[in-house]
């Protein structure tokens, strides 16, 4: 199995969490732990967007990964209609943040429309840092065991895993993909806090990221 050295999404990478924790805004010495390694030149990149839907009438951007890329999210429905609204927008909040990355632009539509506050600013340096490190990513990232929970009608805790053994660093100028063997840090737990705005649009505000948790190493 390989895996990137650098995550694809991570929100805000901090020290381990309490899984959703209905607290404010989070902790504002939260500070990144994944780190920036290598990459090395490949191929151009591939397309999907997340399983997770929800019907409404809200105009969304439109998110499409490059070719070579891929979110698949499992089991990231519960029956019920307003966690499900939840799980979607936390799902295409990751592709956004992915898109973001492929793409090399700190302001994407579907970056500034799904994350909001500490989570936004956050998640425009993560991708700055890939863009000075002159990287993008190839590959498939799993995202699965999801757990939501509403602290009422206006915000909600999202947890869930996410699989990056298939998934890997690719030189954003020479296209040499870096296919490290990999550990388990490649899989992170994230913890998350979405607020839903005017729009009725479950947004990112706060989150937290653990690489190489054991609740999701497999």
């Amino acid at each position: 199995m390989k895996r990137r050295s650098l995550p694809v999404a991570a929100v805000l990478a901090a020290t381990a969490a309490l899984l959703l924790t209905a607290c404010g805004n989070g902790d504002d010495n939260s500070e990144g732990n994944d780190k920036i390694t290598g990459a090395d030149t490949g191929s151009p990149s591939s397309a999907t967007t997340p399983n997770a839907t929800a019907s409404d009438s809200v105009e969304r951007p439109d998110i499409t990964l490059p070719k070579g890329v891929e979110d698949v999210f499992e089991s990231w429905k519960t029956g019920d209609t307003a966690k499900d609204a939840v799980l979607s927008d936390a799902a295409r909040a990751q592709t956004a943040m992915n898109h973001a990355i492929t793409e090399g632009e700190t302001d994407t539509p579907g970056l500034t429309f799904y994350y909001e506050g500490k989570a936004l600013t956050t998640s425009v340096k993560w991708v700055q840092k890939w863009l000075d490190a002159g990287l993008t990513y190839t590959g498939t990232t799993r995202y699965f065991d999801p757990k939501v929970e509403l602290f009422d009608k206006k915000s909600a805790g999202v947890s869930f895993c996410a699989d990056e053994t298939m998934a890997y660093n690719k030189d954003r100028k020479t296209g040499k993909v870096d296919k490290t063997p990999a550990t388990n840090d490649s899989y992170v737990l994230y913890n998350t806090r979405l607020e839903k705005n005017e729009q009725g649009v479950w947004q990112t505000t706060d989150g937290t990221s653990v690489r190489g948790s054991d609740t999701c190493v497999r």
